[in-house]
Protein backbone atom coordinates (compact mmCIF):
# COMPACT_ATOMS: atom_id res chain seq x y z
CA UNK A 1 0.00 0.00 0.00
CA UNK A 2 1.38 3.39 -0.93
CA UNK A 3 1.17 6.40 1.33
CA UNK A 4 -1.73 8.75 0.53
CA UNK A 5 -0.81 11.85 -1.44
CA UNK A 6 -1.06 14.90 0.77
CA UNK A 7 -2.50 18.15 -0.43
CA UNK A 8 0.24 20.79 -0.18
CA UNK A 9 -0.28 22.95 2.91
CA UNK A 10 1.83 25.82 1.56
CA UNK A 11 1.98 27.21 -1.96
CA UNK A 12 5.03 28.06 -4.03
CA UNK A 13 4.01 31.71 -3.84
CA UNK A 14 3.96 31.59 -0.02
CA UNK A 15 7.40 29.97 0.03
CA UNK A 16 8.72 32.62 -2.38
CA UNK A 17 7.33 35.38 -0.15
CA UNK A 18 8.96 33.85 2.93
CA UNK A 19 12.30 33.67 1.12
CA UNK A 20 12.25 37.45 0.67
CA UNK A 21 12.96 37.60 4.42
CA UNK A 22 16.43 36.11 3.82
CA UNK A 23 19.15 38.52 4.86
CA UNK A 24 17.00 40.49 7.29
CA UNK A 25 18.61 41.23 10.62
CA UNK A 26 17.78 42.84 13.93
CA UNK A 27 19.66 43.80 17.07
CA UNK A 28 18.70 43.72 20.72
CA UNK A 29 20.45 44.32 24.04
CA UNK A 30 19.88 42.44 27.29
CA UNK A 31 21.38 42.22 30.77
CA UNK A 32 22.48 38.82 32.10
CA UNK A 33 20.77 39.27 35.45
CA UNK A 34 20.54 36.86 38.35
CA UNK A 35 16.82 36.09 38.65
CA UNK A 36 16.33 33.76 35.62
CA UNK A 37 19.80 32.25 36.09
CA UNK A 38 19.02 31.24 39.65
CA UNK A 39 15.60 30.01 38.53
CA UNK A 40 17.15 27.66 35.96
CA UNK A 41 19.69 26.46 38.53
CA UNK A 42 16.79 25.50 40.78
CA UNK A 43 14.89 23.79 37.95
CA UNK A 44 17.97 21.72 37.02
CA UNK A 45 18.85 20.87 40.65
CA UNK A 46 22.02 22.94 40.34
CA UNK A 47 21.41 25.24 43.31
CA UNK A 48 25.01 24.67 44.43
CA UNK A 49 26.32 26.77 41.54
CA UNK A 50 27.65 30.18 42.54
CA UNK A 51 25.74 32.54 40.28
CA UNK A 52 26.49 35.92 41.77
CA UNK A 53 27.41 38.89 39.55
CA UNK A 54 30.70 38.11 37.85
CA UNK A 55 30.10 34.34 37.82
CA UNK A 56 30.52 32.44 34.56
CA UNK A 57 27.21 31.78 32.81
CA UNK A 58 26.86 28.01 32.21
CA UNK A 59 26.74 26.96 28.55
CA UNK A 60 23.41 27.42 26.76
CA UNK A 61 21.98 29.46 29.62
CA UNK A 62 22.11 32.51 27.35
CA UNK A 63 18.79 31.15 26.05
CA UNK A 64 17.25 32.73 29.15
CA UNK A 65 17.76 36.14 27.58
CA UNK A 66 16.71 38.04 24.44
CA UNK A 67 13.24 36.55 24.84
CA UNK A 68 10.40 37.62 22.52
CA UNK A 69 7.81 39.67 24.41
CA UNK A 70 4.80 39.74 22.13
CA UNK A 71 1.70 41.45 23.55
CA UNK A 72 -1.00 39.06 24.75
CA UNK A 73 -3.36 40.36 22.06
CA UNK A 74 -0.97 39.11 19.35
CA UNK A 75 -0.74 35.52 20.64
CA UNK A 76 -2.27 32.79 18.47
CA UNK A 77 -4.15 29.68 19.50
CA UNK A 78 -0.90 27.69 19.81
CA UNK A 79 0.64 30.14 22.27
CA UNK A 80 3.08 31.58 19.74
CA UNK A 81 2.87 35.12 18.37
CA UNK A 82 0.78 35.27 15.20
CA UNK A 83 2.50 35.60 11.83
CA UNK A 84 4.34 38.81 11.19
CA UNK A 85 7.19 40.77 12.67
CA UNK A 86 10.80 39.73 12.21
CA UNK A 87 10.18 36.07 11.31
CA UNK A 88 8.85 35.30 7.81
CA UNK A 89 5.08 34.76 7.39
CA UNK A 90 4.99 30.96 7.07
CA UNK A 91 1.38 29.70 7.27
CA UNK A 92 2.19 26.31 8.82
CA UNK A 93 0.91 26.02 12.38
CA UNK A 94 3.31 23.61 14.10
CA UNK A 95 6.55 25.42 14.94
CA UNK A 96 9.51 23.82 16.70
CA UNK A 97 13.21 24.34 17.32
CA UNK A 98 14.79 21.54 15.29
CA UNK A 99 18.45 21.91 16.24
CA UNK A 100 21.43 24.19 16.35
CA UNK A 101 25.15 24.76 16.61
CA UNK A 102 26.81 26.98 19.23
CA UNK A 103 30.41 28.20 19.53
CA UNK A 104 31.85 30.07 22.51
CA UNK A 105 34.60 32.61 21.86
CA UNK A 106 34.71 34.53 25.14
CA UNK A 107 33.05 33.96 28.52
CA UNK A 108 29.64 35.39 29.37
CA UNK A 109 29.22 36.39 32.99
CA UNK A 110 26.30 37.22 35.22
CA UNK A 111 25.96 41.01 35.13
CA UNK A 112 27.20 41.43 31.54
CA UNK A 113 25.35 43.66 29.11
CA UNK A 114 25.17 41.76 25.82
CA UNK A 115 24.16 42.76 22.30
CA UNK A 116 22.67 40.13 19.99
CA UNK A 117 22.56 40.48 16.22
CA UNK A 118 20.18 38.02 14.53
CA UNK A 119 20.11 37.33 10.79
CA UNK A 120 17.72 35.18 8.76
CA UNK A 121 20.19 33.19 6.68
CA UNK A 122 17.85 31.00 4.63
CA UNK A 123 14.30 29.74 4.18
CA UNK A 124 13.90 26.30 2.58
CA UNK A 125 10.89 24.10 1.79
CA UNK A 126 10.71 20.30 1.83
CA UNK A 127 7.79 17.96 1.21
CA UNK A 128 7.87 14.45 2.61
CA UNK A 129 5.72 11.67 4.02
CA UNK A 130 4.88 13.81 7.03
CA UNK A 131 3.76 16.72 4.87
CA UNK A 132 5.20 20.14 4.16
CA UNK A 133 8.19 21.36 6.14
CA UNK A 134 9.74 24.82 6.01
CA UNK A 135 13.11 25.38 7.69
CA UNK A 136 14.31 28.82 8.75
CA UNK A 137 18.02 29.11 9.54
CA UNK A 138 18.83 31.88 12.03
CA UNK A 139 22.32 33.11 12.88
CA UNK A 140 23.00 34.91 16.16
CA UNK A 141 26.10 36.80 17.27
CA UNK A 142 26.32 37.76 20.96
CA UNK A 143 28.84 40.50 21.76
CA UNK A 144 29.99 42.05 25.01
CA UNK A 145 29.81 45.77 25.73
CA UNK A 146 33.34 46.31 24.38
CA UNK A 147 32.43 44.59 21.09
CA UNK A 148 34.11 41.25 21.86
CA UNK A 149 32.28 38.33 20.21
CA UNK A 150 31.26 35.94 22.97
CA UNK A 151 28.90 33.47 21.27
CA UNK A 152 28.08 32.61 17.67
CA UNK A 153 25.09 30.39 17.06
CA UNK A 154 22.91 28.92 14.34
CA UNK A 155 19.33 27.79 15.02
CA UNK A 156 17.15 25.59 12.80
CA UNK A 157 13.46 26.46 13.17
CA UNK A 158 10.97 24.09 11.49
CA UNK A 159 7.38 24.85 10.53
CA UNK A 160 5.14 21.81 9.97
CA UNK A 161 1.78 21.24 8.35
CA UNK A 162 -1.27 20.63 10.57
CA UNK A 163 -1.77 17.19 12.05
CA UNK A 164 -4.15 14.94 10.13
CA UNK A 165 -6.24 12.02 11.24
CA UNK A 166 -4.28 8.80 10.87
CA UNK A 167 -0.86 10.43 11.03
CA UNK A 168 1.65 7.90 12.41
CA UNK A 169 2.93 8.65 15.90
CA UNK A 170 6.74 8.33 16.07
CA UNK A 171 7.75 5.37 18.21
CA UNK A 172 9.78 6.13 21.34
CA UNK A 173 13.51 5.71 20.93
CA UNK A 174 15.63 4.47 23.82
CA UNK A 175 18.75 6.34 24.89
CA UNK A 176 22.03 4.79 23.70
CA UNK A 177 22.99 1.90 25.97
CA UNK A 178 26.73 2.44 25.46
CA UNK A 179 26.74 6.01 26.84
CA UNK A 180 29.75 6.85 28.98
CA UNK A 181 27.70 9.02 31.34
CA UNK A 182 24.04 8.79 32.31
CA UNK A 183 21.69 10.84 34.44
CA UNK A 184 18.00 10.11 34.87
CA UNK A 185 15.75 13.15 34.56
CA UNK A 186 11.96 12.94 34.71
CA UNK A 187 10.48 15.61 32.43
CA UNK A 188 7.25 15.93 34.39
CA UNK A 189 4.69 18.69 33.69
CA UNK A 190 6.12 20.86 36.48
CA UNK A 191 9.64 20.87 34.97
CA UNK A 192 8.25 21.61 31.51
CA UNK A 193 6.10 24.44 32.86
CA UNK A 194 9.01 25.96 34.81
CA UNK A 195 11.27 25.90 31.74
CA UNK A 196 8.51 27.44 29.62
CA UNK A 197 8.12 30.18 32.21
CA UNK A 198 11.86 30.86 32.44
CA UNK A 199 12.13 31.19 28.65
CA UNK A 200 8.77 33.01 28.26
CA UNK A 201 7.69 30.26 25.87
CA UNK A 202 3.91 30.14 25.54
CA UNK A 203 3.80 27.18 23.14
CA UNK A 204 1.01 25.03 24.51
CA UNK A 205 2.53 21.68 23.48
CA UNK A 206 4.80 21.89 26.54
CA UNK A 207 2.15 22.33 29.27
CA UNK A 208 -1.36 21.84 27.82
CA UNK A 209 -1.82 18.10 27.31
CA UNK A 210 -5.31 18.23 25.67
CA UNK A 211 -4.00 20.76 23.15
CA UNK A 212 -0.75 18.83 22.50
CA UNK A 213 -2.59 15.54 21.85
CA UNK A 214 -5.89 16.72 20.39
CA UNK A 215 -4.80 19.66 18.21
CA UNK A 216 -1.16 19.10 17.28
CA UNK A 217 -1.33 15.30 17.32
CA UNK A 218 1.48 14.45 19.74
CA UNK A 219 1.38 11.46 22.07
CA UNK A 220 1.67 13.70 25.13
CA UNK A 221 3.42 16.81 26.36
CA UNK A 222 6.50 17.62 24.29
CA UNK A 223 9.84 18.18 26.03
CA UNK A 224 11.55 21.36 24.82
CA UNK A 225 14.46 20.68 22.49
CA UNK A 226 16.50 23.46 24.17
CA UNK A 227 15.81 21.91 27.59
CA UNK A 228 17.18 18.55 26.40
CA UNK A 229 20.22 20.32 24.93
CA UNK A 230 20.77 22.23 28.18
CA UNK A 231 20.57 19.00 30.20
CA UNK A 232 23.11 17.33 27.88
CA UNK A 233 25.56 20.23 28.20
CA UNK A 234 25.00 20.23 31.96
CA UNK A 235 25.77 16.49 32.13
CA UNK A 236 29.08 17.06 30.35
CA UNK A 237 30.04 19.76 32.84
CA UNK A 238 29.03 17.59 35.81
CA UNK A 239 31.36 14.85 34.56
CA UNK A 240 34.29 16.87 33.27
CA UNK A 241 34.25 19.57 35.96
CA UNK A 242 35.17 21.95 33.16
CA UNK A 243 34.45 25.69 33.33
CA UNK A 244 32.79 25.63 29.93
CA UNK A 245 32.48 24.26 26.40
CA UNK A 246 34.02 25.43 23.13
CA UNK A 247 31.22 24.18 20.88
CA UNK A 248 27.99 22.23 21.05
CA UNK A 249 25.64 20.89 18.35
CA UNK A 250 22.28 19.16 18.64
CA UNK A 251 19.44 17.97 16.44
CA UNK A 252 15.89 17.16 17.51
CA UNK A 253 15.18 13.77 15.91
CA UNK A 254 11.58 13.29 17.05
CA UNK A 255 9.17 14.78 19.61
Amino acid sequence: MTDPVRTPAITAEQVALAKTWEGRSEQSVDLVHTTPVRGLAAALDRSELKLDPGSLLPPLWHWLFFLPQAPQASIGDDGHPRLGGFMPPIPLPRRMWAGGRVHWHAPLRVGDTVRRTTTIVSVSHKAGRSGDLVFVLLRHALSLADGTLAVSEEQDIVYRAPAQAGDPVPAPQAAPSEASWTRMVTPDPVLLFRYSALTFNGHRIHYDRPYATGTEGYAGLVVHGPLIATLLADLALRQRRSPGLKSFAFRAVRP
